[in-house]
């Protein structure tokens, strides 16, 4: 038997099941466009306390921090 291929989940899908996850933890999921001042800094998704309105993490990996809140399963993937 072959190896089954993943289902593959939308950057867009993934991005809305994350922040619907971190909402529940006074966060919410941003993205830093490419030409922005901020970009070096926060790189391409970062997260904010939306309560406090500070920066909570910077750098985020999307498929890692999905795949940690479970809101990725294991036969799911990023669609590249």
């Amino acid at each position: 038997m072959g190896k089954r291929q993943k289902v593959k989940v939308s950057e867009r899908a993934l991005f809305a099941r994350v922040d619907r996850a971190l909402n529940k933890d006074e966060e919410r999921l941003r993205r830093c466009r490419v030409g922005s001042r901020s970009y070096h800094e926060l790189g391409d998704y970062y997260t904010i306390n939306w309560r406090g309105n500070w920066i909570a993490s910077k750098d985020v990996d999307l498929e890692r921090l999905a795949r940690e809140l479970g809101v990725l399963k294991d036969y799911e993937e990023l669609a590249q």
